[in-house]
């Protein structure tokens, strides 16, 4: 998620969805010996290039690194009209689409634990991957998230000439983004990004909120292993988390579905992308220690 390309990918490379659909992956591996994988799945309207810094302190850490564009979204889509557009195979497909994924990281590194990382849609997209792959990943990470169906009921009750619901606490606004982060360097970045844009096309929109049904169903996130570690990260002034609303009301779903091993930092003042704000030395240095913690109580499974 964030600003200049730090990082050299060590590998860039394409799997072919199941729709057919090219996405476009990268690699970046770690320094020195090797801890654990890390897979990132970015929010709307940007792409995996976005998140250079995060990268290089992970890389550092002895973790390889994989992420894809997802679909509508950076190298995958094919043309810049396609951008926003999920295609036929909608939100699902593009969460099935970071399974793909990380099959392909597991086959490269067999024993090596594996965590999640969903930004925003990205972090929608991996609680919809974990009703059904959680035991394929060794911890779940949620950045700016929050429960889909309350942020969709904001989304569909908003007066039309609300064109922007996100940034309405911030008005007066210096730009339509301030709600990404107080750092105005990284908002900047963002609008002057050729590979970023403001919203899904509306088939793609709909089939993204088509998705909180599932996401708030009990029976679907019983599914989720008991055991599964989730830590969840926010800025308290997150409009995607409903100002942490939507934070609470999530954990509170995985605990009354039986995943006991939650973790979370809410950060005051904070805006959506907390690993771009003004305060994000703190925010990775925690993420770091939970990741850490994971990697320490994950058993070893590596074949001599």
């Amino acid at each position: 998620m964030l600003i200049a390309a730090l990082v050299t990918p060590s590998c860039q490379f394409q799997f072919s969805s199941t729709d057919g659909l090219a996405i476009a992956c990268t690699r970046w591996d770690a320094r020195g010996p090797v801890r654990g994988v890390v897979q990132i799945a970015h929010g709307m309207g940007e792409h995996v290039g976005r998140y250079a810094e995060l990268i290089e302190v992970l890389v550092e850490s002895g973790l390889i690194v994989y992420g894809n564009d997802h679909r509508g979204h950076g190298r995958t889509a094919p043309y810049p009209q396609a951008l926003g557009d999920f295609g036929d195979g909608g939100f699902g497909l593009l969460a099935e689409d970071m399974f793909h994924l990380t099959l392909l990281a597991k086959k490269e590194n067999p024993g090596k634990p594996l965590i999640l990382l969903g930004h925003s849609m990205g972090s929608f997209a991996a609680q919809l991957y974990a009703i059904d792959h959680s035991r394929d990943i060794a911890g779940l990470v949620l950045s700016g998230s929050g429960a889909l169906d309350g942020l969709a009921q904001v989304a569909r009750s908003a007066p039309r000439e609300a064109d922007n619901i996100l940034n309405q606490a911030f008005q007066p606004a210096r730009t339509p983004f301030d709600w990404l982060s107080r750092d105005t360097a990284v908002v900047d970045a963002s609008m002057n990004d050729p590979l970023c844009f403001p919203a899904l096309q509306p088939l793609s929109i709909e089939s993204f909120f088509a998705a909180a049904s599932v996401l708030a169903d009990p029976a679907s996130l019983r599914k989720i292993r008991s055991d599964l570690p989730i830590y969840l990260f926010s800025g308290s002034d997150d409009p995607v988390g409903q100002r942490l609303e939507g934070l609470r009301i999530l954990i509170e779903r995985y605990r009354a579905a039986g995943v006991h091993n939650i973790s979370h930092d809410f950060y005051p003042g904070g805006r959506h992308e907390m690993l771009n704000e003004i305060n994000r030395a703190e925010v990775r240095a925690n993420l770091l220690h939970w990741i850490s913690s994971v990697l320490e109580a994950y058993p070893s499974r590596e074949t001599s």
